[in-house]
């Protein structure tokens, strides 16, 4: 049978469905959305929960643990962590791959509602959530600043003209604001004052509630007029709120202004941050959004810049509105350089086809797979909804160095037919027939490689799924064309050999082929008669590749450089808001120095998701690539020195992965979690295995989420004397914190925002815990009692945050690897440390630690399921056991070259490489196919001995055997080569394909035909027996 037979005498109708092919390829990719990665975030959801003065085991307790319980119940939850500091509760919930985002915010609402009568009755506002990963970098940078306006109308810009109308764009998670100066009046109350009137701070409390109020008044309905009833109940400034009498004492009325300073300020005075660009510094709001997770960056950001222009226009002159960084310009750098580096291919493979063949025709029949193989490929990426992101860029990249090996094939075979006298549609006709079952071999066994990875699980297997369709397409398509239009048009546009004249070049590459031939007749045959000695070698090699891959540096994914570098700031506990800006200053100052950083955002203070008042945040956004000489990493590790030397704050700067694993901020980008019921034990145990990470050669930035120093003032309630004196606990706590919990006593209203208005006392008396001792709290008879009569006061210390996994309190170790250092060995060094642990304390990696954890185990069996797919893909097509091991003995030569290609050039096998030692299973094999497949041919029908048939298989097949591997080779050289924007990531994936098929062509052309010989004995002698 003659698949080829109907597209050979119906030529219009071949072309008419290539050109369909063509056409539709080319309308869906221009309807293709455009990304950096596939959608493969885990669906996570953020709840944040704000009670201003609560302490960070209150957070926990009262907040955090009542949620939890309800968020335990939700279905298809994968993990629960949850942060607490100081009046700030942030849980984040990571559900599996197949639960919807919108379904888990259903669940997420309801669970809240379950929860909501077992938390804190005086809760400024419920728990409230967004569909984002705190761990997901911000797509967009935006900063506000003014030379002329104070900063509180600067955010009132920001929080009612440009963040709303943001988060109400499609994909946008939330809108994260750093250094927030939102419009607040304060009350910061004298309590010696309060002493000498006699007032207590419930008395203050009480009369800004009721003389501050914004309720229904009703109306009048006349006869013939209605009238609306407006009482002039609402306060709005600071001005107002003096005069307001808090109390009458002797007769004459005690006024907030007499106890009080009351002032329009801020709601948080405690953050602030500051916009750097062309050395100057600036304070500034700052928004940084975030996208729902599985949206697309791209569009997302373009949405956001649409209306930068309008944001604009609506602000006043003197305010600034500027884009600090775009996300999307890295990844639109990376997705273009992967297009050329796609378009360098094809060019460099099309040149290897010409030095072959020297004919512009012979060269343009197999190079039209090239076309439309990946033109066909968008088509179908579009009915499947996929993007055009690296993944599947890369996968078509790859590609075309062995989507034109079935058209090389055939046509080879076509014009070996016509060098042997045939006519042009003769040879099509014959040349297909014989050739067509070895190039469905090739292709069906080459996308059986690809069948494991399309059930992998998890986020790899989610990533890798597009890869392996896309090109797994791209394979289909050429395998379909090199059937069909390529027999077609060698009926139609080949010369008989003797018709053709041939100028010096082709006639000096003939000459250099035919010795290149007559070289390998000769090894071959020496080969051959050392059959022993190869097989012993081939033993040796397949050892050797075992051993490699026990040895080689192991790693998941390689860090790129996305033109940004993120730093988490740690100030001394307990430290102070004006010494954390100071010790930030020095920070700023150097990075100032660095040549390298075109601008920078600054920021200190509990802000955006961070909980802790001693931490803070620097952004810095690098000069465009070609600009400079280091890239992220080298960056880094410059600056390191520099900021390490700073006394009383730390600095963790990191360069994030390409892709997002983590659902926690952390300092640093791998975590070791610490779990036990005990919280003692736990934190003795923490300490102690921190201190012995931080001896680890391996690693650096060593740190941990416990601050267990945090300085605190602790008051012993004297309950039995506070219970004779009318005073309860309820009332002692609420006494304190009116003084220092920045109270929300009241709200002001207006036409578009509401404000808070803040009671506290005056800094002066917030510095010392001697001020605790000017506090009166009142009794049930009325009276007011000192407080230092009911309770002992007394210093100590107590923890920053506390923190939970999956409900229960943990603690977690952050760590970076010291340059050269693969994830690997640092997983096997801190997995020897944890087993000195206490048993009551379980451990594990999180994030990409855990993930590269799973993917060891995952991507070996990965590979062997793709050896043995392909092993029974070709024991199917060839109807023997003994002959699919013949063609995958080639295989320990590849994977020994990728492994020693690997380690020359000091990389690890991580993801990318291994994919690439994947498509090295299927093509290295299509070289044994080829011999094999002409060695049984002549065996059948010219009755040959296995000797002799291999090796006219194997010399018959040298040339298209050269041609396909050099194809290969120039396909995925330049991504070896490692050139351009985001290319670090994708070299390792080049450099083991390239070394691999190096070695594995030199090596197979050998060892297939002994290997070859010795089966075929075995099969004969299985048959016999």
């Amino acid at each position: 049978m003659n698949l080829s037979d109907p597209f050979i005498k119906r030529p219009i109708m071949t072309s008419l469905i290539m050109m369909a092919v063509m056409i539709f390829g080319l309308f869906a990719y221009r309807l293709l959305p455009v990304n950096d990665l596939p959608n493969i975030d885990y669906p996570t959801i953020q709840v944040r929960t704000d009670f201003p003065g609560a302490s960070p085991e209150t957070m926990a307790s009262a907040v955090a643990t009542p949620l939890e319980r309800q968020f335990s119940t939700i279905s298809g939850l994968d993990s629960m962590s949850s942060t607490n500091g100081q009046g700030i509760s942030i849980i984040v919930l990571k559900f599996t791959l197949g639960k919807s985002i919108d379904a888990a915010a259903q669940d997420v609402q309801a669970a809240i509602s379950k929860a909501a009568r077992q938390l804190p009755p005086d809760l400024p506002t419920p728990p409230s959530y967004q569909k984002v990963n705190p761990a997901d970098q911000p797509v967009l940078y935006l900063a506000l600043s003014s030379p002329a306006l104070p900063l509180s109308e600067v955010n009132e810009f920001a929080d009612t003209v440009i963040a709303p109308r943001i988060s109400m764009i499609n994909g946008v998670a939330q809108v994260l604001v750093y250094g927030s100066q939102k419009y607040a009046v304060r009350v910061n109350i004298n309590p010696q004052a309060l002493i000498s009137r006699k007032v207590g701070l419930d008395e203050v409390a009480a009369a800004l509630a009721k003389w501050n109020v914004n309720i229904p008044t009703g109306d009048l309905q006349g006869a013939s007029q209605a009238f609306t009833i407006q009482a002039s109940g609402r306060l709005f400034n600071a001005a107002a709120f003096k005069p307001l009498i808090v109390t009458w004492r002797g007769g004459a009325p005690v006024r907030l202004q007499d106890i009080a300073q009351v002032t329009d300020s801020v709601e948080n005075d405690k953050i602030a941050a500051w916009y750097n660009t062309a050395g100057k510094s600036t304070r500034a709001i700052v928004l940084a959004i975030q996208r729902q997770p599985g949206t697309n960056t791209i569009e997302v950001v373009d949405a956001i810049k649409q209306q930068i222009p309008s944001f604009r226009s609506q602000l006043p002159g003197s305010v600034n509105l500027n884009i600090l960084f775009d996300r999307t310009e890295s990844i639109r750098e990376s997705v273009a350089d992967v297009k050329f580096t796609l378009l360098l291919t094809i060019a460099l493979v099309i040149m290897v086809i010409f030095l072959f063949l020297r004919n512009v025709s012979a060269t343009v029949i197999p190079s039209l797979a090239l076309p439309l193989s990946i033109v066909g490929t968008f088509a179908a990426m579009y009915v499947l909804g996929f993007s055009v992101n690296n993944i599947t860029l890369m996968a078509l990249t790859l590609s075309v160095g062995f989507v034109v090996d079935d058209a090389i094939v055939m046509l080879e075979n076509i014009v070996r037919h016509m060098e042997h006298g045939e006519t042009p549609m003769e040879a099509a006709y014959n040349g297909a027939k014989e050739i067509g079952f070895t190039i469905l071999s090739m292709t069906i066994s080459l996308v059986a490689v690809f069948i494991p990875v399309l059930f992998m699980a998890g986020m790899l297997g989610r990533m890798l799924h597009e890869f392996a369709v896309t090109i797994t397409i791209a394979i289909l398509i050429s395998g379909v064309v090199s059937l069909t239009l390529t027999p077609m048009l060698c009926s139609r546009f080949l010369k008989p050999p003797g018709d053709e004249r041939h100028g010096r070049l082709y006639n000096t590459m003939e000459r250099f082929f035919d010795r290149l031939l007559n070289l390998y007749k000769t090894s071959l045959g020496v080969v051959l008669r050392f059959r022993r000695a190869t097989v012993v070698l081939t033993l040796l090699m397949t050892l050797v590749a075992g051993w490699l891959f026990t040895v080689i540096p192991m790693g998941l994914l390689s860090s790129d450089d996305i033109g940004a570098i993120f730093a988490t700031t740690e100030g001394a506990q307990g430290i102070s808001f004006d010494e954390l800006k100071l010790q930030q200053q020095k920070l700023v100052d150097i990075v100032l120095q660095e040549p390298n950083v075109e601008a920078f955002m600054s920021s200190v203070g509990a802000s955006g998701s961070r909980v802790g008042g001693n931490s803070g945040f620097l952004f810095m956004k690098l000069k465009p690539r070609h600009e400079r000489k280091l890239n992220a990493d080298q960056v880094i590790e410059k600056m390191r020195p520099k900021v390490s030397g700073v006394p009383g704050i730390m600095m963790f700067m990191r360069n994030p992965p390409l892709i997002q694993l983590d659902t926690t901020q952390s300092k640093a980008l791998y975590q070791f979690v610490l779990q036990s019921p005990d919280s003692d034990e736990l934190y003795r145990a923490a300490t102690a295995f921190e201190q012995k990470l931080r001896g680890l050669p391996l690693l650096q930035d060593v740190t941990s989420d416990l601050q267990m120093k945090n300085p605190q003032v602790n008051l012993e309630i004297n309950r039995n004397r506070a219970a004779t004196l009318g005073i309860s606990a309820e009332q002692i706590e609420n006494t304190l914190y009116s003084a220092y919990g920045s109270r929300q006593a009241t709200t002001i209203y207006s036409p578009t925002n509401q404000y808070k208005v803040i009671m506290e006392l005056e800094p002066r008396y917030q510095m010392d815990p001697s001020a605790l001792g000017l506090l009166y709290v009142r009794s049930n008879a009325g009276a007011l009692v000192p407080l230092s009569t009911v309770a002992t006061i007394s210093k100590g210390l107590g923890p920053l945050t506390v923190n939970h996994l999956g409900q229960i309190t943990a603690v977690t170790v952050s760590f970076n690897l010291k340059p050269g250092v693969p994830l690997g060995d640092a997983v096997t060094a801190i997995e020897k440390e944890a087993k000195t642990l206490p048993v009551a304390v379980t451990t594990g990696f999180q994030g990409t630690a855990q993930v590269y954890q799973a993917s060891t185990k995952g991507l070996a069996v990965l590979l062997l399921l793709s050896i043995v797919v392909i092993y029974i893909v070709l024991g199917i097509l060839y109807e023997s056991y003994v002959h699919p091991l013949t063609i995958l003995s080639g295989l320990p030569s590849a994977g020994f070259g990728a492994l020693i290609t690997l380690l020359i050039f000091g990389k690890d096998l991580n993801l990318y490489s291994f994919v690439g030692i994947i498509m090295l299973v299927g093509i290295v094999k299509k070289n044994a196919i080829m011999m094999i497949d002409f060695a049984l041919e002549a065996e059948r029908h010219s009755g040959k001995s296995p000797m002799e048939a291999i090796y006219e298989g194997a010399v018959v097949r040298f040339r298209p055997i050269m041609m396909t591997t050099m194809a290969a080779l120039m396909g995925t050289l330049p991504i070896a080569l490692g050139l351009g924007a985001g290319a670090d990531s994708r070299r390792p994936l080049g450099l083991a394909v390239v070394g691999g098929l190096l070695v594995s062509q030199l090596l197979t052309l050998y060892i297939t035909p002994v290997i070859y010989y010795y089966f075929d004995q075995i099969q004969k002698r299985l048959k016999r027996g």
